[in-house]
């Protein structure tokens, strides 16, 4: 009876259909479970952890880039954290407001500097971070302590819901691959058959094939880290995929024109004759 009840939640495909729904309700607990632990035991500044956690994993849904992406994004606040809580304390000691903005412009060029790039986000939100703990450097050193607090309790929740009920990527591919080739298939049965190409149906089809292809490279390094295939196994795949929308890209421009009665026999004979020689192949 438990299998049953969880069917939906455990069944691969109704995952895949439903994966917007699961993320937002995996994200809206662990922002109420934030909520609940930083105003029970009345943390200050409580709300930092729940923009953690948003920040944290609100754009992560794939189970293959969750840890990388988490990561990343966990290192960034964490840096971003310290070096706000170093400003703090110096300026509550030496009282130099000028050598504060002078500094925090300094990191935050550095951070800039490297925010375009690899790990751009990670450095992004590491000079973010710089001004959520220290402001403008006048924030009390105790307000800097518990907004580091409650970041690291942002990202420790962040961590923990990101593994919960994961959606993963290979799903999202193999189905949107096996979407893909029955599009293939629709469109080869039009071509077939002798139905013009210029049609909106011919042309909606190709553009969800092309829309897919550019889908399904996204998911590609994802895909590879979930299931342990090389990203060459994977492109290989992608290639002959490509490979069957621009053979049928060929088929479709390379009819005669249609509106020609006379011409619409000698084209369905020449169609059906063709149709044996790729059947063949």
């Amino acid at each position: 009876m438990l299998r049953r009840l969880l069917r939906p939640l455990l069944d691969p495909y109704r995952r895949y259909r439903h994966a917007r729904v699961i993320h937002a309700v995996r994200v809206s607990l662990g922002l109420l479970a934030s909520i609940l632990l930083t105003t029970g035991i009345h943390l200050p500044h409580g709300e930092w952890a729940s923009v953690t956690m948003l920040v944290v994993i609100g754009g992560l849904q794939h189970h293959g880039n969750i840890g990388k992406k988490a990561a990343e994004r966990a290192i960034g606040t964490l840096v971003g954290a310290a070096i706000g809580l170093v400003l703090v304390v110096q300026q509550a000691w030496l009282g130099m407001p000028w050598l504060t903005y002078f500094a925090m412009a300094v990191i935050c060029g550095f951070f800039s500097y490297h925010a375009i790039g690899k790990g751009g986000y990670t450095a992004l939100l590491a000079a973010i971070t710089v001004f959520i703990v220290a402001g403008h450097g006048d924030n009390p050193v105790t307000d800097g302590v518990w907004r580091g607090v409650d970041i690291l309790i942002g990202i420790a929740l962040a961590l923990a819901f990101s593994f919960a009920l994961p959606l993963y990527a290979v799903y999202s591919w193999r189905y949107n691959l096996a979407d893909a080739l029955r599009d293939c298939a629709s469109i080869y049965g039009r071509i077939i058959n002798g139905q013009p190409v210029t049609a909106d149906e011919h042309l909606k089809l190709m553009g969800r094939l092309n829309a897919v292809m550019v889908q399904l490279r996204s998911l590609m390094p994802s895909v590879s880290k979930e299931v342990k295939i090389s990203m060459t196994e994977l492109d290989a795949i992608q290639r002959h995929l490509r490979m069957i929308v621009s053979t049928l890209e060929i088929l479709g421009n390379s009819r005669p024109d249609t509106s020609d009665a006379d011409a619409m026999s000698h084209l369905q004979s020449a169609l059906k004759a063709e149709h044996r020689l790729i059947a063949c192949n």
